[in-house]
């Protein structure tokens, strides 16, 4: 009985983070609308892609961070050898993925130097920088962070493909290999984060966890708004 127990605790704990997830989702917020209605221009698109660069290149410090933390956290799942091996080829992975986001951004007009040299908007790398401290924090808080990050991503790049080859007619392999990645790659690294969810046994770190999972969501709006006040105009309703 009281395994069952545990287990319940630890479903509700999870199901808490999945509904947060789809109460902030990205997909819900005005500048993801307007691309899935093709109601974007491609200067917008251009815009957006130097900006969300920003995050893309940091992503693999993020999973470096929670790595680093896992040495030292005392967690029984830390210490398993085939989590340290996951979360080491999801860091490459994530490297792995800079270029074919230079590859998207160049292939709808934006200049490779451009894009490199971009260093991004006030509020666009402050909310980075939130995203980052969550990663430093402790294992269970990055692991939720990274979770409520990627968990949407294969939906998202699927609406985001949809829109760029309906609406813009960009069917290059260079503009859409980035979302096509991601459309399967974030299915793996969100079970990866799912587990270490699953495996948080102490209320406290549940409650921990899940305040990280609400704070990497609104850091990831805050960076929509930005582009969208930034390239768009004014957000409707704010």
């Amino acid at each position: 009985m009281g395994s069952t127990s545990v287990i319940y605790v630890q479903d509700s704990f999870v199901l808490r983070v999945d509904q947060e997830i789809e109460r902030q989702s990205l997909l819900k917020h005005p500048f993801y609308q307007l691309w899935s209605k093709g109601d974007l221009s491609i200067n917008h698109l251009q815009g957006y892609s130097k900006e969300y660069f920003q995050l893309v290149k940091l992503i693999p410090r993020f999973v470096g961070n929670i790595i680093s933390n896992s040495f030292v956290s005392g967690l029984p799942y830390c210490a398993n050898e085939s989590f340290t091996k996951l979360l080491n080829n999801s860091m490459q992975e994530e490297s792995d993925h800079i270029v074919p986001w230079v590859d998207f951004a160049t292939s709808i007009g934006v200049p490779k130097n451009d894009l490199l040299d971009y260093q991004g908007s006030d509020k666009t790398n402050k909310a980075i920088e939130d995203m980052r401290d969550l990663t430093e924090e402790s294992v269970t808080q990055g692991a939720a962070a990274m979770y409520a990050y990627e968990k949407e991503l294969p939906k998202i790049s699927n609406t985001k493909l949809e829109g760029l080859q309906n609406f813009y007619g960009l069917t290059d392999k260079k503009c859409l290999n980035y979302f096509e990645i991601h459309q399967e790659i974030d299915i793996k690294h969100a079970a990866i984060w799912r587990e270490a969810l699953e495996s948080i046994d102490s209320n406290a770190d549940q409650e921990a966890a899940f305040a990280a999972s609400k704070s990497s969501l609104t850091c990831l709006n805050t960076i929509l708004d930005d582009v969208h006040e930034k390239y768009v105009g004014m957000i409707p309703n704010c």
